[in-house]
């Protein structure tokens, strides 16, 4: 019996991957993902910042023009809070493409923030260890962005401790917030 080709079948042919990948490139990845999440954070953090100074300075603006009177002072705040918004903005784009200078102006921010105690000075000095360890010279040095571009296969998987202790604190403050807003 002569046996016919199936149709149906799946090719059998070797295809090479074609991403680029090393096996190199994979073992700097794995080593630093978990660092390189603790710092794409960082830049969705300064995302929310510019978003609330950029509403500040809105709401300043607005006040200013409805004949709330600010002068000087009111006008010198609505100056900072959009500057601090357009830079907070550019620096939590360069963090998270990570741009050697979002590094060095984060390191400046933090090292300005540690004067915000005691939160602030708990946040920032996080930050500043994130930035000034070792893997975090690595993720922002100039192959870092073409190792994550040939791995994208590798992805950093929040625990569910990380989930709960998010929802808990995101609970207390929403348990702080909501009785203030409604109490006026």
């Amino acid at each position: 019996m002569n046996a016919q080709p199936n149709p149906y079948a799946p090719p059998t042919a070797h295809v090479d991957d074609v991403s680029g990948a090393t096996s190199e490139m994979e073992q700097i990845r794995q080593e630093h993902i978990k660092h390189e999440a603790s710092v794409r954070s960082i830049g969705v953090l300064y995302y929310l910042g510019a978003f609330f100074l950029g509403v500040a300075g809105v709401l300043f603006l607005v006040g200013a023009f409805s004949g709330a009177g600010l002068g000087n002072l009111g006008s010198a705040l609505i100056a900072i809070y959009l500057v601090m918004a357009v830079l907070f903005t550019a620096v939590a784009r360069g963090i998270r493409r990570y741009q050697p200078w979002a590094r060095t102006a984060t390191i400046v921010l933090a090292c300005i923030g540690l004067l915000g105690f005691p939160l602030g000075t708990l946040i920032n000095a996080y930050i500043l260890y994130l930035m000034l360890a070792a893997k975090g010279k690595r993720i922002f040095e100039s192959d870092y962005p073409d190792i994550v571009a040939a791995t994208p296969h590798i992805k950093y998987k929040t625990s569910i401790i990380v989930w709960i202790v998010l929802a808990i604190l995101v609970l207390v403050i929403a348990a702080v917030v909501i009785p203030a807003l409604v109490s006026r």
